[in-house]
């Protein structure tokens, strides 16, 4: 018996085209879990969807942005037995910068649309019993860094609202949790948005160095799994240590 198997699970992927998401996909098909990896660049989630393991996936090209886009997901997905909302993307902006789009960019993309699809499958009724959601968040939702005002707010909403579905899915046994991921090496390193100078002084805070995305798809597939039975309304911190200061 493997307590961690995935085998017979469905399971839907957000962000499933790079980085974290990337990661989770092929890790937990590793695993034996049914995938649904939606993204909304074709070309990068063909790319993952190429990495899977075995042969029961399908892809779904989403752009959650787009309620329409969210509608269009919700139809066709089949009954669900987890969920990993990894979807996100961080703007570095001080206060008095922010633009008004921002905002909504940022929001939308973090968590409303979390939310939208989260509402939207639950009316379908296509979460199953003892099914498993999580939600990728960040230690920046309890950590302060200057001009990270708008993505630290975004993943303190994921957090809170985490917790209230919990209590609200729990007469069903749906687990819901978050993962606070610490600094990870994904691709955003190299597009320019942290500078070297911030990756040496980062690492410096890291008892354990900084983490790969595959750090956080183990912690995913815990949550997805039965040997986490009894765990919701938690946040887990995968960190190499950080937040030990």
């Amino acid at each position: 018996m493997n307590p961690f198997s995935l085998e017979n699970k469905n399971v839907i992927i957000t962000g499933a085209s790079s980085g974290i998401g990337e990661s989770v996909a092929i890790e937990t098909s590793r695993m034996g879990a049914k995938l649904i990896i939606n993204g909304r660049n074709e070309k990068r989630l063909n790319n993952t969807f190429k990495q899977l393991s075995g042969n029961n996936h399908k892809i779904i090209v989403a752009d959650l942005y787009k309620i329409e886009d969210i509608n269009a997901l919700t139809e066709n997905l089949p009954n669900l037995d987890g969920l990993v909302l990894c979807a996100g993307i961080i703007k570095t902006i001080p206060v008095r910068n922010i633009p008004d789009s921002s905002i909504l960019d940022i929001f939308q993309t973090n968590i409303f649309s979390s939310i939208q699809l989260i509402k939207r499958l639950l009316k379908s009724k296509k979460i199953n019993k003892e099914a498993s959601i999580i939600f990728i968040s960040s230690i920046a939702s309890t950590n302060a860094k200057i001009g990270n005002s708008l993505y630290s707010a975004s993943k303190g909403a994921v957090n809170s609202f985490s917790k209230v579905l919990a209590l609200e899915l729990s007469s069903r046994k749906i687990r819901v949790n978050c993962i606070q991921p610490g600094f990870i090496k994904t691709r955003i390193l190299d597009s320019g948005i942290i500078t070297n100078e911030q990756i040496e002084e980062n690492m410096k805070h890291y008892p354990l160095g900084i983490g790969k995305p595959t750090d956080i798809a183990y912690a995913c597939i815990y949550l997805l799994s039965d040997a986490s039975k009894w765990v919701t309304g938690t946040n887990l911190v995968v960190d190499g240590g950080y937040t030990a200061h």
